[in-house]
């Protein structure tokens, strides 16, 4: 115990206490802090851990087990950004959009120009059927933020709006898109082919055309290319060029029946067409008489079987109505003369194109010799007579 004397001198040294009482003031707050610091670590580490637990189960297919992990991480680090979209990701999976819609908002809201964000959001309202919302989004991703690999990033959202678009069949849209984005493609061949094949499914045959030969200039036996380049021109009606890509892909893979069939078909029409320049009279003829005959053979077999009687007391409608002009025009077509371009040859082709028609509308799409006449119509349709030969 300490004596009275020793008392009466520590008495009389106030600074001494005070100092010692700071010291031990200063070094409990600084034991303080560190549990307290030592405390939010662990929680950031129990919520990283929560977090990567809930991505695991998102990518396992069990979004409501994520959905879990994400909110209690969240519970831990209420303002993490990363936590709050990987949350609205999983609502927005599983259903619940408007509680989805709630955080990507307010994320949204805090940093409009986040890529991740605006990409979200706009799947979010694609799933709502938001058409015009869900573009403006896309638009947003496309144009917006992205930390890592900008460029990579962006595209690949401008491929999914492309998607999307397509999905909705809105061609013009999609199609303005991808004329966007072939001005900047870098120069690879895998890229140009997918955007080429898209132009092709937006109906966009002639920048489809353009964009597949672009790569075949760099890379002449593209496979891809070739067949994409041939499918192109032969929905354009450029037989001549189809089958010379077509062709070329066809040696290269002899296996392959899609080549094989529209290299047929294509060929077919060319050999039909009596429109063809640099032809002889003669062969003009044959190539009219052979679709003359062809149109009757349908016309028959389509009245059998839809049971329409084309005799001459039936009525002078549809199927029967062509008939008697067919019976009409036969006798011409067997003088030794071959029509004359421009007067009977238009004659007799209008009235193949037209049987053709008529019965792919009674009948179903035909094949063989009869399919090569529908898609030689097309060139009457477009005025374009003898367009075959590009």
């Amino acid at each position: 115990m300490m004596n009275v004397a020793s008392l009466k001198l520590l008495t009389r040294r106030p600074p001494v206490i005070v100092a010692s009482l700071v010291v031990l003031a200063v070094l409990a707050f600084l034991g303080v802090n560190r549990l307290v610091t030592r405390f939010h670590e662990q929680q950031k580490a129990l919520a990283r851990h929560l977090y990567e637990r809930g991505l695991e189960a998102q990518s396992s297919g069990q979004p409501e087990r994520a959905i879990g992990d994400f909110r209690a991480a969240l519970s831990y680090a209420r303002d993490n950004s990363d936590y709050q979209l990987s949350l609205a990701r999983a609502l927005r999976d599983t259903g619940r959009t408007a509680e989805s819609e709630t955080y990507l908002i307010t994320l949204w809201e805090r940093s409009p120009q986040e890529g991740a964000v605006n990409l979200a959001l706009g799947r979010l309202f694609a799933r709502e059927k938001l058409f015009d919302k869900a573009i403006q989004y896309y638009h947003n991703a496309m144009y917006g933020l992205w930390p890592q690999e900008p460029e990579t990033r962006r595209r690949n959202t401008q491929f999914e709006l492309i998607d999307y678009l397509l999905q909705h069949r809105a061609y013009p849209q999609a199609q303005a898109e991808l004329i966007t984005m072939a001005s900047a493609l870098p120069g690879d061949p895998g890229l140009q082919v997918r955007v080429a094949r898209l132009f092709a499914e937006a109906q966009d045959y002639e920048h489809a055309l353009a964009q597949f030969e672009t790569v075949l200039r760099s890379d002449p036996a593209n496979q891809a290319a070739l067949y994409g380049a041939g499918q192109a021109a032969f929905q354009l009606g450029r037989y001549r060029t189809a089958e010379g890509y077509l062709q070329t892909a066809a040696r290269a893979d002899p296996q392959n029946d899609q080549v094989s069939k529209l290299l047929t078909t294509a060929t077919l029409v060319l050999q039909m067409d009596p429109y063809a320049p640099r032809i002889s009279d003669a062969e003009r003829n044959r190539r009219l008489r052979s679709a003359f005959q062809s149109a009757g053979e349908r016309l028959e077999n389509c009245a059998k079987n839809e049971g329409i009687d084309l005799s001459p007391n039936s009525p002078s409608t549809g199927l029967p109505a062509l008939k008697a002009q067919w019976l009409e025009m036969a006798p011409k077509l067997s003088r030794p003369r071959p029509p004359r371009e421009g007067e009977s040859l238009d004659a007799v082709m209008d009235l193949v194109f037209e049987i053709e028609q008529q019965t792919q509308g009674l009948c179903g799409t035909a094949d063989g010799r009869d399919q090569a006449l529908l898609l030689l119509s097309n060139d009457l349709l477009s005025h374009d007579r003898g367009g075959a030969e590009r």
